[in-house]
């Protein structure tokens, strides 16, 4: 049963925000059809970090020196951010045919990377299983997991061993254990259907303290908690519900990004994006 629930809206006027993360004291995050990264410090406010010209940025990590990485979603390359400007630490052209997505990047500087498997903009996406890329970093690239259908949030717990990745089109979480750079011993979690929903397409997730999921369900415009297969918490936020990520100074802070629009046809004609923020009460843990 959904539940009401009090928010907070932290920024608006956006186009399409996601993939927020939490770093330094402060919320970062990709307005993907605004083609920029912005942060959001403690005062609320806010900073353009880097505006692309031609590609439209997506998962964000950094690299253990500081560096700041975009996967851009078009160009399908992740950017490093130095200086001021967006140079090419990985190429994935020849591992991705359409659109790359979310990101994470790891204490040792590898970056895993979900793709789409399909066009996104198209008028009838055909969704085919597809691969999740790995990259060193120093930019060397290789398949970390296979099959997926439509993979898309991506994270990975506090101790780095396991990562659940969000399958927008099966309708699951898969969990991976991570050993040597690649994920292997694949789990599946159907998302639990309910009354008012048969099926949850998982969009961004992040994890808690207490072993919970946090999924953004976007086509059913909620946010949601899932412990051990179980909805412990059910938010309808009436836009659509692209990713969430837990942050604050505690990291009881759940940020989460909706937006009336996510399809380019639309996305160009209203910038109703927005990022509200939930108290609750296990703390986030891990990354994003």
């Amino acid at each position: 049963m959904m539940q009401p629930v009090e928010f907070d809206v932290v920024v608006d006027g956006l186009v399409m925000p996601e993939c927020p993360r939490w770093h330094d004291g402060r919320l970062w995050f990709s307005d993907i059809r605004g083609q920029r990264v912005y942060c959001l410090d403690a005062a609320h406010r806010l900073t353009v970090v880097h505006e692309f010209a031609d590609d439209e940025p997506a998962g964000l990590g950094w690299l253990p020196n500081g560096d700041l990485l975009v996967a851009g979603m078009v160009g399908r390359v992740v950017y490093r951010i130095k200086d001021g400007s967006a140079i090419v630490h990985a190429d994935l052209r020849s591992a991705a045919p359409h659109q790359i997505n979310d990101m994470i990047v790891t204490s040792n500087g590898t970056a895993f990377v979900t793709q789409l498997g399909f066009d996104l903009d198209a008028d009838q996406p055909e969704p085919k299983p597809t691969e999740i890329i790995a990259i060193g970093p120093e930019g060397d690239t290789w398949t970390a997991a296979t099959g997926l259908m439509v993979p898309n949030g991506i994270a990975v717990n506090a101790t780095e061993d396991r990562v659940v990745v969000a399958e927008s089109g099966a309708g699951q979480l898969s969990s991976y254990s991570l050993k040597d750079q690649v994920l292997s011993d694949r789990i599946a979690e159907i998302l639990p259907a309910t009354n008012a929903f048969s099926f949850c397409a998982p969009d961004g997730i992040c994890l808690d303290a207490d072993d919970g999921r946090w999924v953004a369900d976007s086509i059913n415009k909620r946010v949601l908690r899932v412990e051990d297969n179980v909805i412990t918490h059910d938010y309808h936020l009436g836009q659509f519900v692209l990713a969430c990520v837990l942050g604050g100074v505690d990291r009881r802070s759940l940020y989460v990004c909706v937006a009336d629009a996510w399809h380019r046809s639309d996305t160009h004609k209203t910038s109703t994006g927005r990022i509200v923020h939930i108290s609750v009460d296990a703390p986030g843990a891990g990354k994003p």
